[in-house]
């Protein structure tokens, strides 16, 4: 039973963290003029929306219940990004490097939990997981390229 709770809990920390990629990435959306990056963003949302999905079933799979909302921390990142972009003409390009440092933490929760020495994760967790951080890793290197495009 501690398993269980432990697992979802730490799964449902991310699940938090998902959930605030995807408004975070729906907002720069919204910020950015250049529609390559715009759409790039826009898919990136979707993908978080996905994964959150995702995150629900495998909580539900440990028969715990799903978190329904995002984070304190992730509610003062996305403060952060508008009040950045207000005084920032530059704004594809910061947009572009807040969401590497978001990516670049996701990947660092993701490795917390896949590397954790106190559970052996089920195979279909583990699977998921790493599908999802490779992914983020994905996502962080096109953001690398478009960031350098534009600056």
């Amino acid at each position: 039973m501690k398993y269980t709770i432990e697992m979802s809990n730490k799964l449902n920390d991310l699940l938090e963290r998902t959930y605030d990629a995807e408004k975070g990435f729906k907002q720069v959306a919204e910020k950015v003029n250049n529609t390559i990056i715009k759409e790039f963003f826009q898919k990136r949302a979707q993908q978080r929306y996905d994964f959150g999905h995702e995150l629900k079933a495998e909580i539900k799979a440990f028969g715990q219940e799903p978190e329904k909302g995002g984070s304190l921390k992730g509610k003062l990142h996305r403060t952060w990004i508008d009040f950045k972009s207000l005084f920032n003409n530059e704004n594809e390009e910061a947009m572009l490097e807040e969401v590497k440092c978001g990516e670049e933490e996701a990947i660092e929760t993701y490795n917390d939990i896949l590397h954790d020495k106190e559970f052996v994760l089920p195979p279909s967790t583990e699977s998921l997981l790493m599908r999802q951080r490779n992914a983020i890793r994905e996502t962080l290197k096109t953001a690398d390229l478009y960031e350098n495009a534009v600056s």
